[in-house]
């Protein structure tokens, strides 16, 4: 998983206005001052294998996307719902780096304080 990690926040590190920060053994990844996705560095979310993120809102068709992937579940931190995502392979990179797009997206049309 911290090699899944690595390669994931080098990817999203180089997208426009993105920032990272260390966060109780996870890498807090922000889009300006918004939160959106927090990758493991020493331990995951949900399990070893988790990275969460945040969809608010997440429309219909995204909603039903989520609900439809057996690798996605959420959970609640704080005030704000957070979806985590749990990798087995190399293949679940792609789906991986599509959520953190999704939750970066999102982080950038969200008028809510996060």
């Amino acid at each position: 998983m911290k090699a899944w990690s690595a390669a994931m926040v080098s990817e999203v590190a180089g997208w426009p206005r993105v920032s990272r920060r260390s966060f109780f053994g996870l890498t807090a990844l922000y889009r300006k001052d918004r939160i959106f996705a927090l990758l493991p560095r020493t331990h995951g979310m949900e399990t070893a294998n988790s990275l969460a993120f945040k969809l608010d809102p997440a429309t219909p068709t995204v909603r039903a996307r989520l609900d439809e992937d057996p690798r996605v579940a959420s959970t609640q931190m704080g005030k704000a719902r957070w979806f985590t995502f749990e990798l087995s392979s190399d293949s679940d990179l792609h789906t991986a780096l599509e959520w953190l797009g999704a939750a970066y997206e999102t982080a950038g049309k969200n008028k809510k304080s996060s």
